[in-house]
């Protein structure tokens, strides 16, 4: 099948199963799967124009709600998070996405960047993982502490206080903090990150929450994929306004509509399975599989600045 915006020719199979097998196996780490299908689709069909990255947006937005619903249905979503992470990564995304259109058609350096902060992101969650956590907060290690085999229907979060400074939650007879200001500031570094390679930013706000804020990944991955969420709705938006204004540019900007929703659908249905499953895994083996992930994404990013 033929893709006239992307150029690519490809199955109509082939972006479902990929888009779901990889969305069910990082989204119960709060990671939609969009920094894999972004290399999957440059790499092996060959779409290389700045269209990628709104391609890779609409994959977002169709594909997080099948995630996001089953978080919030079992009790496990932090609005707190969730909201601060908004309010960050929704005007980065849009100043991100007009970088890339304008100034980075070969973000190398910017991407080397990008890959030696997760590089140590991911070494921080191995060591936890290999150190039982004694790195990891008294709340975080009394969680891991009381999983026996699944999360038990009690083990929702419920908002605490909530202030400029400060806001706490509880979860499973735990209360967890952490500074609404500092996620701010770092989710709009991440959105801006996101607009200009496409990926919403949870492959880099999950790992950072988890293992510097120490909060539990069982209450940041819907958070994190609600974020995600939001800010692709917006980046897909601009670029379809930025195509439309630039009807005349030599590359395509906005996004394969069919192709972007044929990811979705799978990762639809993949977000749905990754969510449910969340429960059932101990988040000791999350953070390791969280690690493993964004080492990946390093080892990626460093090796397209080096060669």
């Amino acid at each position: 099948m033929h893709f006239p915006t992307s150029g690519v020719d490809v199955s109509p199979i082939v972006p479902p199963l990929v888009a779901f097998a990889i969305s069910t196996l990082v989204s119960p780490a709060g990671v939609s799967g969009a920094f894999l299908i972004l290399p999957f689709q440059m790499s092996v069909l060959g779409f290389t124009s700045p269209a990628v990255s709104a391609t890779n947006l609409l994959y977002n937005v169709i594909a997080i709600p099948g995630g996001v619903s089953q978080y919030i249905r079992e009790g496990r979503m932090a609005w707190p998070i969730a909201w601060t992470t908004l309010a960050g990564t929704l005007p980065g995304i849009v100043l991100g996405a007009l970088v890339r259109v304008r100034y980075l058609s070969d973000a190398r350096s910017a991407k080397f960047f990008v890959g030696l902060v997760l590089a140590w992101l991911g070494s921080r969650l191995l060591a936890e993982f290999f150190t039982g956590g004694r790195s990891s907060s008294a709340a975080k290690r009394a969680i891991e502490a009381k999983f026996s085999g699944r999360l038990p229907k009690e083990a929702v979060v419920r908002t605490r206080r909530v202030s400029l400074r400060r806001v706490d939650y509880e979860f499973w007879g735990e209360t967890f903090s952490f500074s609404p200001l500092a996620l701010f500031a770092l989710s709009l570094a991440v959105g801006i990150a996101g607009g200009i390679y496409g990926i919403g930013g949870g492959a880099i706000i999950a790992p950072f929450v988890v293992s510097v804020f120490h909060l539990p990944i069982y209450t940041v991955a819907g958070a994190s994929l609600f974020g995600t969420f939001a800010t692709s709705i917006a980046g897909v938006v601009f670029f379809e306004l930025l195509g439309i204004w630039r009807e005349s540019a030599p590359v395509p900007v906005r996004p394969d509509w069919l192709l972007g929703m044929l990811f979705g659908i799978g990762g639809l249905a993949g977000t749905f399975v990754g969510a449910r499953m969340q429960k059932y895994l101990p988040e000791r083996w999350i953070r390791l599989g969280l690690g493993l992930v964004v080492l990946g994404i390093a080892a990626s990013y460093i090796r397209q600045f080096l060669v």
